[in-house]
């Protein structure tokens, strides 16, 4: 399973403010909507595979994931013997959701290329490097397990045990996206999602974002919260834009 692919989904009212800000925010054009499948579109790199998807729901806006894989069926069965739930099934791919309620599909791998991160008039460069997967402190261990059993493939690294980030996941193939695990300080209610740029200006990037209309929420330690049109957080992260085969986790 050499890629991970993040969905940005949005009910039809905001999908055409969401596209034009992710369009943006990340420097890709947003394409055509796909065959037989207008609900959605790529964003698409100047270089390199898409890889950050937009799709209109009949729901609130969220995050999911799209999983490469050689063998779709092997991988759907090793997931739901390891806790999903099949929700759907359509020619390209199967719809699931984790133990945790966390959206996934799982499609058909082939080869791609890494698009690199674009720079800005600045100088400064960003890329989208990760999803954060959040999840409930009740529900957190079953949800890193269920992955961990999913991805065996990729490389785990692991956190201190106090660290509300709990774990790293990153396919030594080249995957463009690379999962962090969040134990949230809530109870119950399901695991979600939110997307993590990286750049080598964080002050120069939210700004950046600021100015395409984001709300500056709040900084952190290595990080800064904002939020997009649709209400949904992300954060500008101290990670390396660099797209390499074998990412720096730490």
């Amino acid at each position: 399973m050499a890629w991970v692919h993040a969905v940005i989904d949005l009910p039809p009212e905001l999908a055409a403010t969401g596209a034009r800000f992710w369009s943006s925010v990340l420097g890709w054009a947003p394409g055509p909507p796909w065959e037989g499948h207008p609900e959605l579109r790529s964003l698409e790199p100047a270089d390199g595979d898409p890889y950050v998807h937009l799709q209109q729901i009949g729901g609130p806006p969220r995050v999911h994931l799209d999983l490469d894989s050689p063998d779709p069926d092997r991988t759907v069965a090793a997931a739901v013997d390891a806790g999903a739930t099949v929700v759907g099934r359509a020619r390209r791919w199967v719809a699931l959701r984790s133990p945790g309620g966390l959206p996934f599909c799982v499609v058909h791998g082939r080869d791609r290329v890494a698009p690199g991160p674009v720079t800005w008039p600045d100088g400064h460069r960003s890329r989208l490097v990760q999803v954060c997967v959040d999840a409930p402190a009740d529900r957190h261990e079953a949800e890193k397990a269920f992955w961990q059993d999913l991805l065996p493939e990729g490389r785990w690294v692991s956190s201190p045990p106090s660290s509300e980030f709990d774990g790293k996941w990153h396919d030594d193939a080249g995957a463009p996206v690379q999962l962090l695990f969040q134990r949230l300080d809530e109870i119950g209610g399901p695991v979600r999602a939110h997307l993590d740029l990286g750049t080598d200006d964080r002050a120069a990037e939210v700004d950046r974002l600021v100015a395409l209309g984001a709300e500056d929420v709040r900084p952190g330690r290595g990080w800064h919260v904002l939020r997009d049109p649709a209400g949904s957080e992300f954060c500008v992260t101290d990670n390396s834009p660099e797209q390499v085969a074998r990412r720096l986790l730490d």
